[in-house]
């Protein structure tokens, strides 16, 4: 049976592309971060091993919750390394950087995240999808603030 939730199937295809990236930044974004949880060294390993535990656990979250938003518009949620690897604008980490260059990809992943999600919103509000605006102004708003707390360890 086909959704019927007042947005064209067009509409819904475009908004679920956008949620898609989003996903696909979400998770690259978790992967990092979960990799940096396990691998920080140095005098700031407990409060960073700690602080990145905390947003791995959000970010694990919230890809959950971004996968069934596209699953809601009847589109189907990418879930794969490879499709992920397509969407994503976040880069891959495949080295154990210093923390201070951890923090700096993480910095930058929250941000591109936060433009992702830009531009998502967007394509929500021109179709009138009032719930996938609301579920990514959430996730925009979690970006900036942990982009801005991180950013804050660099000072």
């Amino acid at each position: 049976m086909a959704a019927h939730i007042g947005i064209a199937k067009k509409d819904r295809e475009a908004i679920a592309k956008q949620l898609s990236k989003l996903l696909a930044d979400t998770y690259s974004l978790y992967l990092k971060t979960h990799s940096f949880h396990w691998n920080i060294t140095g005098a700031n390993f407990n409060s960073l091993h700690t602080m990145f535990e905390t947003q791995y656990n959000e970010l694990w979250l919230a890809a959950d919750e971004v996968a069934e938003r596209i699953r809601t518009l009847d589109v189907f949620a990418p879930g794969s390394y490879s499709q992920f690897g397509k969407l994503t604008s976040i880069k891959e980490e495949t080295g154990v950087p210093e923390w201070k260059e951890m923090v700096s990809q993480l910095v930058e992943g929250h941000e591109i995240a936060a433009h992702t999600a830009r531009q998502a919103i967007k394509t929500a509000d021109g179709a009138g999808d009032e719930g996938t605006a609301d579920l990514v102004t959430g996730r925009l708003k979690e970006h900036e603030k942990t982009a801005w707390m991180l950013r804050s360890l660099l000072k």
